[in-house]
């Protein structure tokens, strides 16, 4: 593993568990000082905080408690969020409420609570996690393909803000990735694994991405050397988003 990311400090919002763990794995492997945002920081083996994104009054505050801790911040990587099922019939306001405060709003809290911090380093960047959903119709996934839609629009929204302040702002957009969430919707399928085939076979590679393989991704769009990089969503979809092959015969 290389240094690029010697001498940054960076957070990772739901960064206990699944593609956020990795990530927080992949940017201290390289050399990053991290801290972990998450409702329940207590499983992760970086420096944990707890915080609740729909929170202004806990993001603000463990904000400060990340930059006191790491002594500056570099990297903002905004990957707390939440699923959803269904057609657009499915879920209530209620629901759409909450969905879109955790995924598209609670980029909103971390990244403008951030900023002034952001500001001072000579290397800024946020990486949002957004999703194949945004530009890809997945049957089932209305409500979560809304809110990663708006992820994608608000992350070159951001990119255009900010570029001449030096901060950098990019997306990740994974395929479905093999996480204990996933995990939890096979296990309550009628036949897990069929449905796991499915999901396997719905990728052009054939599987599931891995979550260490969207850490690399946003490494990728997190490091100093990458500093030409901003207002990119870069998919890490096994295929889905570019490739459209024949069916086998």
């Amino acid at each position: 593993m290389t240094d690029e990311f010697e001498g940054i400090a960076a957070i990772v919002t739901g960064g206990a568990s699944g593609i956020g763990a990795a990530i927080a794995d992949r940017l201290a492997a390289g050399g990053a000082k991290v801290a972990v945002l998450d409702l329940d920081p207590a499983g992760s083996a970086h420096f944990g905080i707890e915080c609740n994104v729909v929170d202004d009054d806990s993001v603000r505050t463990a904000i400060d408690a990340a930059v006191r801790h790491l002594g500056r911040l570099d990297v903002v990587i905004n990957n707390a969020g939440i699923g959803a099922q269904g057609d657009v019939t499915t879920n209530d306001d209620a629901e759409w409420h909450r969905v879109f405060d955790v995924n598209v709003l609670g980029i909103v809290r971390v990244s403008r609570a951030s900023l002034p911090h952001l500001r001072k380093s000579p290397a800024a960047a946020i990486v949002n996690t957004c999703s194949i959903a945004a530009t890809a119709g997945l049957p089932q996934r209305a409500l979560y393909s809304a809110s990663k839609g708006a992820v994608l629009s608000l992350t070159l929204a951001m990119a255009a803000d900010h570029v001449r302040e030096g901060i950098r702002v990019n997306c990740v957009s994974p395929g479905t990735v093999d996480t204990p969430w996933v995990g939890r919707l096979l296990d309550s399928a009628a036949d897990p694994e069929a449905e796991r085939a499915a999901l396997n076979a719905r990728q052009p590679q054939g599987r599931m991405v891995d979550a260490a393989e969207v850490a690399g991704a946003v490494a990728y769009l997190a490091s100093p050397l990458s500093g030409s990089t901003t207002g990119t969503s870069l998919a890490v979809d096994g295929g889905m988003q570019g490739l459209r092959l024949r069916l086998a015969t």
